[in-house]
């Protein structure tokens, strides 16, 4: 049997894999898919499961000696590989069970190229995990361009909220400056990360433990910081093992509006 996977670079895989998470969220779409419950309110369902194994299918016949960790199945593939992809097969699972479209396809390799799918628009963010990012959307690719102009920050409200009661992100929300400086959003999908990449979002803020390794952080994190984006934790400091939280801003003046904000809320 012919490898259609072979000779593809990284990057290529990673939009090939999201692609083929993104048809089978897309297919399930608007139907009444099976819950599977994972203890404290959280839950996937069908549509995640699905996905999770089209993306595998993929990562499988083009990287057969990686190692996979993924949101639902947990770590497969070579014991003992050198690299490891993380993929979360449906972000935004509580959106997409409701019939709200804000939901995101992700994938990256550990410290090397990524990709964000959203099933709805046809939109591929990625990143072959060098110093630029992309969107790829009817065939052609479009380079990433971080702006703050639309004054439009997410902020993510979804627990756990280890910086608490020091920082609770919905504490920003309450801020007088931040309501006077921007206009918060919270849409609860990583998506809004390669929205910060690309411009359609100033800034990013959530609170969390270190998110370089999430399988729901790291494909949105490699975005933006490929774009250009100023990325820290909520303490201002490097997202990693010492790190707390996320945040991410188009550029350097925004990001310290932010951080400022954030201090205050921390009080």
């Amino acid at each position: 049997m012919i490898n259609s996977y072979a000779g593809l670079d990284d990057a290529e895989v990673a939009i090939a894999a999201v692609r083929a998470g993104a048809d089978v969220v897309r297919g399930m779409y608007g139907r009444r898919v099976a819950r599977v419950d994972k203890g404290g309110g959280d839950f996937a369902t069908a549509a995640d499961v699905g996905a999770e194994k089209a993306i595998l299918g993929v990562l499988r016949a083009a990287r057969p000696d990686d190692d996979v960790l993924g949101e639902e199945g947990g770590r497969q593939g070579a014991s003992g590989a050198e690299r490891e992809w993380l993929v979360d097969p449906l972000c935004g699972t509580l959106n997409y069970a409701v019939g709200n479209m804000a939901v995101a396809v992700n994938v990256a390799l550990r410290g090397g190229a990524a990709a964000v799918a959203d099933p709805f628009s046809g939109e591929v963010f990625f990143t072959d995990g060098g110093a630029s990012a992309w969107v790829r959307s009817g065939g052609g690719d479009v380079r990433l361009v971080p702006s703050s102009g639309s004054g439009l920050v997410d902020v993510n409200l979804d627990p756990p909220f280890p910086s608490a009661p020091g920082f609770r992100a919905v504490g920003l929300l309450a801020h007088p400056g931040f309501v006077e400086r921007f206009r918060p959003r919270v849409v609860s999908t990583t998506l809004a990360l390669a929205w910060v990449a690309g411009g359609k979002r100033a800034a990013y803020a959530t609170d969390g433990g270190d998110l370089s390794g999430s399988v729901h952080f790291a494909a949105g994190i490699a975005l933006c910081r490929a774009a250009g984006c100023v990325v820290t934790g909520v303490d201002g400091g490097p997202v990693g093992p010492e790190g707390r939280g996320l945040v991410v801003a188009a550029d350097g003046e925004t990001h310290r509006s932010l951080m400022s904000m954030i201090r205050g809320v921390r009080g």
